[in-house]
């Protein structure tokens, strides 16, 4: 389902896919590739924000069926030209993930990388959708910036209430099985979008 609203909100982000290239890069993020040996052939994977689709397609060359998700149209047109580079298939929804509705139990793996962009309630309710989609035993795989992110100021939305603490991704997703979260300071090369030493926080839940 393809929104016809023009927010200010939906222009930022069509303004920023328009430049040339992809603004992330193309390679995977660090979190995830390293998070290979949990995904298994033929799972159901929803790539939430997924931009210009480098999460996404390394999801699909793990053989993946891959639901990539994303408010602009112009990003998931370059994931669309990644993936066909890459000889896998993707599938594309344009959504804006505030008011998305989560398809209950759809989903063995979710994948949330820097989706920092919403408010703290509509974050609540991303986060509620996140628990609501995954399959009993699914697995959530998020990264995100810390407030020290602020002084690095290396990526990341400028806005501290976009930020993750520890305590609130605890409680956030407290009914998970199972919940690691690691805090780092790493340097991350991806793309222009996110380059240098960046305070980091990885979450590894099952529902």
């Amino acid at each position: 389902m393809t929104s016809s609203v023009h927010t200010p909100e939906f222009e930022r982000w069509q303004q920023r896919f328009a430049q040339p290239g992809y603004l992330f890069g193309t390679a995977p993020n660090a979190f995830l590739k390293s998070k290979a040996a949990l995904l298994r052939k033929g799972q159901r994977a929803l790539a939430i924000a997924d931009g210009e689709g480098r999460n996404g397609v390394y999801l699909a060359e793990q053989g993946l069926d891959v639901l990539s998700v994303d408010y602009s149209p112009l990003a998931q047109a370059k994931a669309q030209k990644l993936a066909a580079d890459r000889g896998v298939t993707l599938r594309t929804e344009q959504a804006d993930m505030t008011t998305w509705s989560w398809a209950p139990d759809a989903y063995d793996v979710v994948v949330a990388i820097f989706i920092q962009f919403a408010t703290p309630s509509e974050r609540a309710d991303i986060f509620t959708g996140i628990k609501r989609t995954l399959k009993p035993g699914g697995l959530l795989l998020m990264q995100g910036y810390r407030p020290k992110q602020l002084e690095y100021k290396t990526g990341g939305p400028g806005n501290a209430d976009h930020l993750y603490t520890r305590e609130m991704l605890q409680s956030a997703f407290a009914d998970f099985a199972t919940l690691e979260i690691i805090e780092h300071d790493s340097a991350i090369e991806e793309g222009a979008g996110h380059a240098g030493m960046s305070a980091l926080i990885d979450v590894l839940g099952r529902k």
